[in-house]
């Protein structure tokens, strides 16, 4: 064969080869039956006619290059208005879309927004995901520490917020320079960060029931005791970007979810959240070390003026974040030496309550709607005084606290201050005596102690089973169990029960009970779980369901190891009477004549806290079955050994 003939047998392999590719790429664009056009166009463009405010997605860029989703609301029409600012990890488009409308203020849904005084103070309004969120760019870290030992990046939450700051004044042609930020629970821990090394044009914060310290009294742990029906969402939270990992439930009673689990540690193995870096930080700092006190947003901020008009909002029956907002308070207001910088507002409300309706909580009403209030007379005119141009003068108590029992607000010049007059509550211990009475007068003689037995493997509910998990879906109740009705407790035997006679004159209290417990224990460790309680009478007029209510006041957990150091567990000695003191959730409360006060005292509060063994482990988390043990636990009632609770009584009010 020639040469000219190896060639033209190449070539002809190769047009054959080309042809059959052709036919082969026609027979898959040209099929036996004809494509069905879609009907979804490829991008499609939301309609603007009609609209009240212009939407803007953008991505705004931080000093590291990271660049964050952030939605920005601008009502049509604004000039030289004043920007209202939320961070988020619960999705920037979700807070500023869900409800189909073209008007602002039926699409301003979110868990973060105060509709009423957000749209009818002409705001621009900007949510924007934080690093590692959603259609942000970057790493997720709960709570990102600041800069510093637990965080040596150059950026954390203060950051990110002074650079978006600077973006927006300087891009948002709409807007006169003034941005306040504002933000319910981890959006009210970003509502803090700002404070740190503030941007210029901030000119106002309003943190409402922010998570501060999660091991002191927050979402994680309450002094020790650790919230273990938070681990779902530790896991949908840090799981994924976008929360698209949900946690899978083994029985529709989270009582015996926890209870088959044995401890916290190995429901967490069930779960696979050992892939969870928050989760192994949760498990490997199970005491009061470096890592949860340099991260506590009052520590933090103690070391930090107060430059910046600030507004804490606190619920007083804040089921998920009660610790922050008071502990911000007593760190803050020392630095406000003008009494100009710093606003306390104290309401009856559970987590986030104050942005919706507020008239009741539970079967407690309240003749009035405490939310609408709040927003109405107090937030808004905050909010106007600070971002608007020309604004009127702001006339505000430095705190507003309202009066349960009595169902009143009042205006204070200080927290506690007690009444309007300044008046300051009086410490009055209230004693436990025998045949379960309690008394502002010291025991004189009578049993030496009350007991009862503890006992692992039948743990007292938090709540009435079946218990629910965390959550705010229509049919769960979880928001309201911190007024439940505590009659489903005061007759289990392994819970003491003390009260007073009926009251013949009103008892107010402001500020926070003090647990004062001489207890001993046949165990090497143990929990001790103290409720302060307005017991109703018999028969309530109107509202009959409230006959012999009893409805919590303030209560807590603490982990007994922890007695001489929150940092350095230790084993308690068995059968020697030892002194627990622990200050339990602030109050604003009014037990009124004709009612009772009562205290509930137990060791298990479950399965809102995981179980404590009571025989001392390094680590609970991680406790074996065989480490569950029953314990006799004495609370001591005898002159010298007396327990009791210290109340803020205020006695000089009129």
């Amino acid at each position: 064969m020639t040469m000219c003939a190896r060639w033209l047998s190449r070539s002809a392999i190769m047009s054959l080869s080309m042809l059959l590719i052709i036919g082969a790429a026609q027979a898959q664009t040209s099929p036996k039956y004809p494509n069905y056009p879609s009907e979804t166009p490829s991008a499609f463009e939301q309609p603007t006619y009609g609209m009240d405010h212009e939407r803007r997605d953008v991505m705004i860029p931080m000093r590291d290059g990271v660049k964050l989703h952030t939605v920005i609301l601008v009502p049509k029409g604004a000039k030289h208005v004043g920007i209202l600012f939320t961070r988020t990890p619960y999705k920037a488009s979700a807070l500023t879309t869900n409800t189909p409308s073209v008007h602002l203020g039926t699409s301003l849904w979110g868990y973060d927004n105060a509709t009423e005084p957000i749209v009818a103070g002409g705001y621009i309004r900007v949510v924007q995901d934080i690093r590692g969120k959603y259609d942000s760019e970057g790493d997720y870290v709960m709570n990102r520490p600041v800069h510093g030992p637990l965080n040596p990046t150059p950026v954390d939450e203060s950051t990110d917020t002074y650079d978006t700051i600077d973006w927006l004044v300087k891009n948002l042609p709409e807007s006169n320079g003034k941005v306040g930020v504002l933000g319910i629970s981890y959006d009210g821990f970003l509502s803090l960060m700002p404070l740190v090394h503030p941007h210029p044009a901030l000119k106002c914060v309003v943190p409402m029931n922010p998570m501060v310290d999660g091991w002191r009294g927050d979402d994680w742990f309450h002094n020790g005791a650790f919230r273990q029906q938070n681990m779902p969402y530790i896991y949908e939270q840090t799981a994924t970007r976008d929360n698209s990992a949900h946690w899978l439930s083994s029985n529709f009673d989270d009582y015996d979810m926890y209870m088959n689990a044995v401890s916290a540690g190995e429901l967490g193995k069930q779960r696979n959240m050992g892939q969870i870096g928050f989760w192994k930080k949760v498990t490997e700092h199970p005491s009061y070390d470096s890592f949860w006190s340099e991260q506590a947003v009052d520590r933090v901020l103690a070391g930090e003026p107060l430059t910046v008009p600030t507004m804490l909002v606190h619920s007083l029956w804040d089921q998920e974040d009660i610790y922050g907002a008071p502990a911000m308070y007593k760190v803050l207001s020392p630095k406000d030496n003008h009494h100009d910088k710093l606003f306390f507002v104290l309401g009856p409300w559970h987590h986030g309550q104050e942005i919706d309706d507020a008239d009741s909580l539970g079967a407690i009403k309240f003749r009035s709607d405490t939310g609408l209030y709040f927003r109405e007379q107090i937030l808004a005119p905050f909010l106007a005084h600070y971002l608007q141009d020309d604004a009127p003068a702001m006339h505000i108590a430095p705190v507003t606290a309202f009066e349960s029992g009595a169902n009143r607000w009042v205006q204070l010049k200080s927290w506690p201050a007690g009444c309007e007059n300044g008046c300051a509550p009086t410490p009055k211990p209230l004693y436990f005596q025998s045949d379960a009475k309690l008394s502002f007068s010291a025991p004189s003689n009578g049993d030496a102690f009350d007991e009862y037995v503890s006992d692992p493997a039948k743990p007292v509910p938090f709540r009435a089973r079946p218990s629910q998990p965390v959550g705010y879906t229509p049919n769960l109740s979880w928001v309201r169990w911190l007024v439940d009705d505590q009659r489903e407790f005061s007759g289990r035997p392994d819970v003491l029960t003390f009260k007073t006679d009926v009251l013949t004159t009103p008892v107010k209290i402001s500020g926070e009970p003090v647990a004062n417990l001489i207890a001993s224990t046949t165990g090497t460790d143990s929990d001790w779980v103290v409720k302060l309680i307005d017991v109703y009478p018999d028969e309530v007029p109107g509202q009959p369901e409230l006959g012999g209510y009893q409805l919590a006041v303030s209560m807590d957990i603490f982990r007994g190891r922890y007695r001489e150091s929150l940092s350095q567990p230790k084993a308690i000695t068995p059968g020697t009477p030892l002194l627990y003191k622990f200050a339990l959730p602030t109050s604003n409360h009014v037990f009124l004549p004709g009612h009772r006060i009562m205290v509930q005292v137990q060791s298990s509060w479950f399965p809102l806290y995981d179980r404590n063994p009571q025989t001392f482990v390094p680590i609970i988390f991680f406790a074996r079955p065989t480490d569950y043990k029953k314990a006799k636990e004495s609370i001591f009632l005898v002159s010298g050994h007396a327990c009791f609770v210290e109340l803020a009584v205020v006695t000089n009010e009129r």
